[in-house]
């Protein structure tokens, strides 16, 4: 959740700092947005990059339960991806 939370943050700051003309605080709004954005698409990837193999896996060995958690892991990432 800090990735969406430094997003929020660095819109905030972002559009404060277009608003009074202080561009410090825009560029550091933008930069923060931009790291948040990045962190949480990089937790995203990392969830579908192990919740596929934990289904690989699960089917391999005929487990469902495996199966179905690397599945639910990897749509877990894809909507951290997306935002």
């Amino acid at each position: 959740m800090t990735g969406r939370m430094d997003e929020l943050k660095g819109s905030v700051k972002e559009t404060v700092g277009k608003a009074t003309d202080d561009e410090q605080l825009e560029t550091e709004g933008e930069a923060q947005k931009t790291a948040g954005k990045a962190e949480r698409e990089t937790k995203g990837a990392a969830n579908q990059a192990v919740g596929g193999v934990k289904a690989k896996v699960g089917d391999a060995l005929d487990n469902e339960q495996m199966q179905a958690e690397g599945e639910a892991q990897r749509a877990k990432g894809k909507g951290q991806s997306a935002g």
